[in-house]
């Protein structure tokens, strides 16, 4: 027999629980978790500052979130790790949030609060580190033809010249060095992809013309533009900065959306940096370096895993909470 919900916390927790969970999703869970089980009202801090908080993520997450919603109290909340659309095993991958059926969703947690009987409905994207010392986190991974895609379903006109420019820098078939007899011969390096600095010069020139132009427009895509679909886009992100002895001595970086873009632009604009490949089956030899891309606190890279050989990834520095 299904259960029945007594309430929306417990009606969350069990869609959750139908869905099943997964240990890279164990953060976003325990946070879901402690706000459906924290004893409210909760009062909002009058004068909120920084970024940087150690203690209970869930309650420095709802302080925060109420803070920069101008709010003194929060009635209620709840809340669900929409996570378990990319683990569950068995049947459609559904959640329902405020009467909207979702199967997909660039926010791992979506948020219902309420206070002065207004409800509010925010979706927050959260990363996890937990090694002793920050490293850098995931923020999009796709293809050379999804970032294309991503760009001009949002404005963006995207020459012939800059796709295979960026085809090359991920190593797609027909694009690498292997598949040119002139271009592999004597080749020192890797072949199975060209780096930044070799790729077609003019299509080269346009992705750096359009990331320095554009950063602010570009960072907020991937931030927040995922899916076509998506109905809870990321308004806050949520980072667990390192490894924590308890879930109440955690510390964690909160940002809206906006918060980090102006940030990350203010941090550094577009730029390159030297860097040698020193592991992998390829090592350069001594004095070979390649240009990096950067912009603000967003790296981007091939992909490199085997399982994946051609993505493109796009990566948030280590660190850079302490940074910008």
């Amino acid at each position: 027999m299904a259960l029945k919900p007594i309430d929306d916390a417990h009606a969350l927790q069990i869609q959750a629980g139908i869905l099943g969970r997964k240990a890279g999703h164990k953060f976003e869970d325990t946070v879901t978790d402690a706000i459906n089980c924290y004893d409210f009202p909760l009062r909002v801090p009058e004068h909120l500052e920084g970024h940087l908080f150690n203690g209970n993520p869930a309650q420095s997450l709802l302080e925060y979130i109420g803070g920069r919603l101008d709010l003194t109290h929060v009635e209620q909340a709840t809340a669900i790790s929409t996570g378990a659309l990319a683990t569950s095993e068995e049947g459609k991958k559904i959640l329902l949030i405020d009467g909207s059926g979702i199967s997909r969703c660039k926010s791992d947690i979506v948020l219902t609060l309420q206070a002065n009987g207004i409800k509010h409905t925010i979706g927050i994207s959260t990363k996890q580190c937990n090694n002793k010392r920050p490293t850098n986190a995931q923020l999009y991974f796709t293809t050379a033809s999804g970032f294309v895609s991503l760009l001009s379903n949002n404005g963006f006109q995207i020459s012939e010249s800059a796709i295979i420019a960026l085809k090359q820098f991920c190593g797609d078939p027909g694009f690498r060095p292997s598949d040119n007899p002139a271009v592999l011969k004597n080749r020192l390096i890797d072949p199975r992809r060209f780096f930044w600095e070799e790729i077609d010069p003019t299509g080269r020139l346009e992705w750096e013309e359009l990331l320095n132009t554009h950063q602010d427009h570009v960072s907020r895509l991937l931030f927040q533009k995922a899916y076509l679909d998506d109905q809870f886009v990321p308004e806050f992100l949520l980072h667990k900065t390192k490894r924590a002895s308890s879930f109440e001595e955690t510390e964690v970086a909160i940002y809206t959306i906006d918060e980090l873009i102006q940030l990350s632009r203010n941090y550094r604009e577009f730029e390159t940096k030297p860097y040698p490949v020193r592991k992998g089956s390829y090592k350069d030899p001594p004095g070979v370096t390649h240009l990096a891309p950067r912009f603000g606190i967003i790296q981007m890279q091939k992909g490199g895993q085997s399982q994946h050989p051609t993505q493109l990834q796009f990566n948030l520095e280590a660190s850079y909470f302490y940074k910008l």
